[in-house]
């Protein structure tokens, strides 16, 4: 969506690109509040908005100008 590899979203999210591939895993050990929570930072900083339940979600999209 926003071209960020996974080595690109880890540095920018200050894991480490294991942390990125168990995120990525539907199987191990679940993901941290706290790394879910710099994933999502460095995402949003990156262009991606993300929607709530009530807003036709959940999901993802590209931020508009307007967001």
């Amino acid at each position: 969506m926003v071209k960020l590899s996974a080595d690109d979203l880890a540095e920018r999210a200050k894991v480490g690109i294991a942390t990125i591939r168990r995120a990525e895993s539907d199987t191990g050990p679940k993901t941290s509040a706290v790394v879910l929570n710099a994933l999502r930072h460095a995402l949003e900083a990156a262009g991606v908005e993300f929607l709530a339940v009530d807003n036709g979600g959940p999901g993802v999209r590209l931020k508009t100008r307007e967001n």
